[in-house]
């Protein structure tokens, strides 16, 4: 086998076809400049559009990349701690695939990880492009969260983040893990960190949460989640 890479980026997607190439594109930019070998997993959640072509033609285009197929839409959560499982980087990081997240980000959240000042350094979309009520109840979301999961971050669903790979060890399949990641690496006892990163609008394809998903399903997860985390030694 080759050596592990240093680096690993896990990206999800379910339906982003039209955004695939042009974050793949942006995010080679910005690894090429660590001069370390990297590669990128494209996490295909169960698309139902042109999604898994367009992955393949990343794959042609940088052979960096590589696929995992999921056999049918089993969430954000699931592609995520799939995609996170499978790398054999060192350092992982991770973005969303709808475009919002700026791989130019990617050099600020891994310096404390390559210092090893912190375990994971995560993204806080502090100029956010969403609508206002998305802003706003993301924002109350979160201060609930932090006061009872302990996190503290002002922005747990942002997806930009780095990490090194022992991290994932304490992990486990938990709906909306791509939210409560935080939580669970700080009950773990790993140091985390959050810095302030770029947010772009979307400007293609369909944001894939609602009201439901924004506010009641993560507070009834939000509390299954406390108590797993307090049972667990």
């Amino acid at each position: 086998m080759t050596p592990p890479p240093r680096y690993s980026l896990v990206v999800p997607f379910y339906n982003e076809a039209g955004n695939i190439s042009p974050l793949i594109a942006a995010a080679v930019e910005v690894l090429d400049t660590l001069l370390r070998d990297y590669e990128i997993i494209l996490v295909n959640d169960g698309s139902t559009d042109a999604t898994a072509a367009e992955i393949s033609a990343c794959i042609t285009r940088w052979p960096q990349c590589r696929a995992l197929h999921q056999p049918r839409n089993l969430g954000q959560a699931t592609a995520l701690l799939d995609g996170l499982r499978s790398a054999r980087g060192e350092i992982l990081l991770a973005m969303d695939g709808d475009g919002q997240n700026d791989p130019r980000d990617f050099p600020l959240l891994l310096a404390p990880v390559e210092a090893g000042t912190l375990d994971v350094a995560c993204g806080w979309r502090h100029d956010r492009h969403d609508s206002w009520l998305r802003r706003r109840m993301s924002r109350l979301a979160n201060l609930v969260r932090g006061r009872v999961l302990g996190d503290h971050l002002h922005d747990s669903g942002c997806q930009l983040r780095a990490m090194r790979r022992e991290v994932v060890a304490c992990l486990f399949p938990f709906e909306l893990l791509q939210s409560f990641l935080p939580a669970i690496v700080v009950a773990a006892g790993f140091r985390l960190g959050e810095f302030r990163v770029r947010h772009h609008p979307r400007t293609r394809g369909e944001a894939k949460y609602g009201l439901r998903q924004l506010w009641l399903r993560p507070t009834l997860a939000m509390f299954r989640l406390r108590r797993i985390l307090r049972a667990r030694p």
